[in-house]
């Protein structure tokens, strides 16, 4: 999870989200390049006092200034679309978890087995443990197989919610009367913090997500969910 005066994205645990650190990096690159040239040709402007008549037509130039740009576009939007379609493309889930949002707590359905159903709420401070992180932890944590695809069935029972998880990579809306799907591959166990990203009301800070990945081999021996 993210840390304080952190700068970076926080760490992968999705090819997903390599592949969006990986354009970040890219695209941030391409923008301080720009950046800087920028700032050299006002600075160059500012302070030097040579004139020269032919800076009023030259074709040149201007054909060079129009081209560039388009070039870095298309260099930032082809990886761009690459990842968007990556993130929309389910292929053969091994595992199909339903997450519906309500005002403020999350309901998660497991149909693989026997539809077992269980609500997520937020701890209040006073029964937090030591180690345990204010506005995050919650009492009954989504627990998921790790080193197999897993398709995230998203929807909401009153108002607008946004499942996500920074580290796997996901942000899906949750709206309404509709069923949006995302899908998933966790490469290293761990337990992953997220939030609601959507307003939703007076509470909406507090609606966290917790994800708890283990081994595929412990996930398949059956739900090992603590209710």
């Amino acid at each position: 999870m993210a840390h304080p005066v952190q700068l970076s994205l926080q760490d992968a645990t999705s090819p997903v989200m390599e592949e969006l650190i990986t354009f970040h990096d890219h695209a941030f690159m391409a923008m301080s390049l720009i950046s800087f040239l920028v700032l050299y040709a006002l600075l160059s402007t500012l302070t030097t006092k040579l004139t020269n008549t032919k800076i009023t037509d030259a074709q040149e130039m201007e054909t060079i200034w129009t081209i560039l740009p388009a070039i870095i576009l298309i260099l930032i939007a082809l990886p761009s679309l690459r990842i968007l379609y990556l993130t929309d493309e389910v292929n053969d889930p091994s595992f199909t978890i339903k997450s519906i949002g309500h005002q403020w707590y999350w309901t998660y359905e497991y149909t693989d087995y026997g539809g077992l159903i269980f609500n997520s709420y937020m701890l209040p401070p006073l029964f937090l443990n030591p180690g345990d992180l204010r506005l995050l932890e919650v009492d009954n944590r989504v627990v998921l197989p790790i080193e197999a695809p897993v398709r995230m069935m998203i929807t909401s029972q009153d108002v607008l919610h946004s499942w996500t998880i920074p580290t796997l990579g996901l942000k899906t809306d949750a709206v309404p009367g509709r069923l949006n799907q995302t899908i998933f591959t966790a490469t290293r166990p761990g337990v992953y913090y997220g939030q609601c990203s959507e307003i939703c009301g007076a509470n909406h800070s507090f609606m966290p997500i917790v994800a708890e990945l283990i081994p595929l081999k412990i996930f398949e021996m059956g739900p090992v969910f603590t209710l």
